[in-house]
């Protein structure tokens, strides 16, 4: 039977403290250790009652995160590499309110495991610069799941549901986008700017898919959308990119490019053209501004060029 371990996260309190040691630790008013939410909770006894052992970690720190994950690793290889152990019993169920913790788990999956350029080994897998990342199942603490990640993969949502998956053999492996910036992307990034009552504000930028130049950087735009699933995906309800597929080994670039059109009859009005493109890698570099965006539903301003690149098949789910 499997040994697994049953993650959540916290954020740490005004004072900086979690109560997960460290804290106040030994004096009388000592905070205490945060317990899992009731859907964690509920998973790790559906798991006991399965015959697994369960040790549930509540982190708020990466420190805490790099700990649980550590599980996951192979015994030490001759090269020194930190690598995930593909025959291991422990198995890894991550507790998310979010896209946003899911991500930051796979971010720190990745940077525990992923060689220095220099280091490259022959065993890590052709166009990648991370091995297979060990499958993880996801436990939405969100019931209701409004478009999140889980929602869009078919995962199970339900405690029970993701216990009997993670004890399972059904595992699909997904692609994982990183970036210069030192962090992945699961789902899908949104460049897009707003004035305060929701209209689209005008930016500039240069754009490249691969050899494709979808924007120049000299005319107005409204949004990108860099999209490896089907979130971030829409501006004002006009679909950007139509239907991404995340096990694809491709990203999904579209713009929204601002086109005055003169009819023959009648004032000029305002429409909105669309340019899409597929590859491998995407850049995008504003000009004079920073760019608002929400990378997995974490909110940003992009102000200098970052380039994202595809990692096919790198991480994978449990699906059940």
């Amino acid at each position: 039977m499997y040994d697994v371990v049953l993650l959540s996260m916290t954020e740490p309190d005004e004072d900086g403290c979690c109560g997960s040691g460290g804290c106040g630790t030994g004096h009388a008013d000592a905070p205490a250790a945060p317990r899992p939410r009731v859907p964690a909770l509920h998973c790790a006894d559906a798991l006991r009652a399965a015959g697994a052992r369960v040790e549930t970690v509540v982190a708020c720190t990466d420190a805490e995160i790099d700990g649980a994950l550590a599980r996951l690793d192979a015994p030490p290889r001759e090269d020194g590499l930190s690598w995930p152990d593909a025959d291991g019993k422990t198995r890894l169920v991550i507790a998310v309110t979010g896209d946003a913790q899911l991500r930051h788990v796979l971010r720190r999956l990745v940077r525990r495991y992923a060689p220095a350029p220099s280091k490259r080994p022959a065993d890590l897998p052709a166009g990648r610069t991370v091995p297979d990342l060990p499958p993880v199942a996801v436990l939405p603490l969100d019931a209701a799941g409004q478009g999140d990640l889980a929602t869009q993969l078919g995962l199970p949502r339900e405690p029970a549901a993701v216990a009997t998956a993670v004890l399972g053999d059904a595992v699909r492996r997904l692609d994982l986008l990183r970036h210069d910036g030192g962090s992945v992307t699961l789902d899908g990034v949104l460049l897009a700017g707003a004035t305060e009552d929701g209209r689209p504000v005008q930016w500039q930028g240069r754009v490249e898919v691969d050899d494709a130049l979808l924007a120049d950087g000299t005319e107005p735009l409204l949004a990108v959308a860099v999209a490896n699933a089907g979130g971030a995906t829409t501006l004002d309800g006009l679909p950007l990119v139509a239907a991404a597929d995340p096990a694809d080994g491709v990203i999904d670039v579209a713009v929204a490019v601002p086109v005055r059109h003169k009819p023959l009859f009648g004032a000029a009005r305002l429409r909105i053209e669309v340019r899409r493109a597929r590859g491998r890698a995407v850049s995008v570099t504003p000009r004079e501004t920073e760019v608002p965006f929400t990378d997995d539903g974490v909110s940003g301003e992009l102000s200098r060029k970052r380039s994202w690149w595809i990692e096919p098949a790198a991480w994978a789910v449990y699906t059940g």
